[in-house]
């Protein structure tokens, strides 16, 4: 047990750091109104063309009323805008506003030089092997949740 809770305890680390350092570096070209809350949210929507709200939480492991409160917030800001679907009413789609789209451009930029960093930290090799390691983890607890079994 207490070596899942070191490697729970390690990747809530990394990611404190990692989403720290990439809202100092988007901070510093001029997006001031982010929250490390808002970044998983925002990078979906970057690489995902028109998902519904639906989508979105079970993409980012958000409960409906959080990803209610953190879609008026974006919006609010400038960064989303949500629209009814054709094929069904009741569903929402979010898309990246003109402004939405500049942060994406500016997202890309930096995860790309954060990501040049790890690397020459870790190396690409070291990198690669840790991501497919914690890829491979991950899709097992899914499977074996899927499944009704514990990990």
């Amino acid at each position: 047990m207490k070596r899942i809770a070191n490697i729970g305890s390690l990747l809530k680390k990394i990611y404190r750091v990692y989403s720290i350092e990439l809202i100092k570096e988007l901070q510093g070209i001029g997006f001031n109104d982010l929250r490390a809350s808002f970044l998983e949210i925002l990078m979906y929507l970057s690489e995902n063309d028109a998902p519904s709200i639906k989508m979105i939480g079970k993409a980012c492991g958000l409960k409906k009323q959080t990803m209610t409160s953190h879609l008026n917030e974006l919006e609010k800001r400038g960064y989303i805008k949500r629209t009814l679907s054709e094929h069904d009413k009741r569903e929402q789609l979010v898309t990246l506003t003109d402004y939405g789209e500049k942060f994406k451009l500016s997202l890309l930029q930096v995860t790309n030089d954060l990501e040049k960093q790890y690397i020459n930290n870790l190396g690409e090799v070291e990198l690669d092997r840790v991501e497919l390691m914690l890829d491979n983890l991950y899709r097992e607890i899914l499977e074996n949740q899927r499944k009704g079994s514990l990990i």
